[in-house]
């Protein structure tokens, strides 16, 4: 009798296994339509292929990336027949470049995208339209970017220092030698980087860096190991040259090389100037950031004297302007550093209608003093990932008008939900177009109670 195999062996009920696509191989494709991200979708094999740098319309040779069961991703290598949207992408980076997936796509293409996908989301998770469509807030196509991380590698066999950004659905380092989405005085200010970083003698105690730009422009070098004293000299002849401030992080906070040095930007409008540090967040497009305070204040629209609560409220960015408005400002916070500046922000503006505290927003508030007396409207900025634990005690705090700015259409979708179930209807919303040449999207949204 012949010896059985020890093993068994099971047909998957599906059919046959497919077998597994390797990753680097070529694929021609005919790209169907756009998913959200900017990257174009296409049918093969019944997979579902997600190409980047595709277009509807397209026929395009790629390269795999990654594949998993039904769900393949790729990167287009060749536009064999274009599209009619596709335009020649400005910077030469682009199509390696991990920081602007679509600039192949005109601004007004990019627009349509991220409005479908805010519709899309608030209809398929939350089954709900506002009463009414906002026109998207847009600003500069280029040269908008007030901050950017550059990535630094020493790569010790080829004995060469890369600077830039990282590759597409990679961590490898595209090497830069211009960003036209920076402002333009962090563009002027690249090259002269570029250079002393490539004259340095220990390039690999060199971590990343951060650019900034507003009432001054700067530069942060994190260090992982002490700068030798020649480079460290140099980096300091280099931000004399530039008029530039130089700051380091080491293990700790980031460091002003001179204590002197005060970094801050405006908010012209409500003459205002709010002071930050590396490390704090702050919106990187200005215009737009003006823009979207504005148009949240025009729908908060407080009256005089009237209580607002502001969650997530950072340096002030929307406090103040609100505090000049007249409003009584209560201002949350969790991180205590931001709360401290907030403070000192509203301090050296004049404004003492707008008070600060630092809380866990994912716990009640309620019971906080701050909240006793209750609020007429609420305004929301929450990170990612959204504000669910706060939504869910919206009522309890009063408030009949809430403005929830949103950087993921995918939890401002989830969280409108929560609000209709308590009565809330949503009265408009709109994208903020907070990051050109990407598919990053973020909106507003204001919800109202009936009395």
């Amino acid at each position: 009798m012949a010896k059985r195999s020890g093993g068994l062996r099971f047909q998957p009920s599906g059919g046959e296994k497919k077998p597994q696509i390797p990753t680097g191989k070529k694929q021609r494709l005919s790209i169907q339509r756009l998913a959200n991200d900017g990257r174009g979708i296409a049918f093969l094999d019944n997979r579902t292929w997600f190409v980047e740098g595709a277009l509807p319309e397209e026929e395009v040779e790629v390269r795999v990336l990654n594949a998993r069961s039904q769900i393949v991703e790729a990167r287009t290598e060749r536009v064999l027949v274009a599209s009619a949207q596709r335009r020649t992408e400005p910077c030469p980076h682009a199509r390696v470049c991990g920081g602007c997936n679509l600039q192949h796509l005109s601004a007004a293409d990019q627009l349509e995208l991220k409005q479908r996908s805010l519709a899309e989301q608030l209809s398929r998770v939350a089954s709900i339209e506002p009463q009414q469509w906002a026109a998207p807030l847009s600003g500069p196509e280029f040269g908008y970017r007030r901050r950017a991380r550059l990535a630094v590698r020493w790569d010790s066999k080829a004995r060469r220092l890369d600077v830039g950004f990282r590759a597409s659905a990679s961590q490898e380092i595209v090497a830069i030698r211009e960003c036209p989405v920076l402002v333009q005085p962090l563009q002027t200010l690249l090259p002269a980087l570029l250079a002393v970083l490539h004259a340095l003698d220990r390039p690999p105690a060199i971590g990343h860096l951060e650019l900034f730009s507003g009432t001054a422009e700067a530069v942060l070098v994190r260090h992982t190991a002490a700068l030798a004293p020649d480079d460290l000299q140099r980096l300091t002849a280099f931000a004399l040259e530039q008029s530039v401030q130089l700051w380091l992080q080491g293990e700790g906070a980031p460091q002003p090389l001179d204590p002197a040095y005060r970094l801050g930007y405006r908010l012209p409008a409500w003459d205002l100037e709010l002071a930050w540090r590396p490390g704090d967040f702050v919106q990187v497009n200005a215009p737009m950031n003006e823009a979207m305070v504005a148009q949240a204040l025009e729908w908060l629209a407080p009256e005089e004297g009237e209580r607002v609560l502001d969650l997530f409220c950072g340096l002030g960015n929307f406090s103040l302007p609100l505090a000049r408005k007249g409003a009584q400002i209560v201002a949350i916070e969790g991180v205590g550093e931001m709360v401290e500046r907030a403070c000192t922000n509203a301090e050296q503006n004049g404004l003492h209608g707008a008070h600060f505290y630092q809380a866990d927003l994912s716990k009640p508030l309620i019971d906080a003093q701050w909240a006793k007396d209750g609020f007429a409207a609420v305004l929301l900025d929450p990170p990612r990932d959204g504000a669910l634990e706060i939504v869910r005690q919206m009522t309890t705090l009063g408030a009949r008008r809430v403005v929830y700015v949103s950087c993921n259409p995918a939890t401002l979708a989830r969280d409108a939900a929560e609000l209709i179930g308590q009565g809330y209807q949503l009265k408009r919303a709109g994208v903020l177009d907070m990051f050109p040449q990407t598919a990053h999207v973020e909106a507003m949204a204001l919800f109202e109670r009936p009395a």
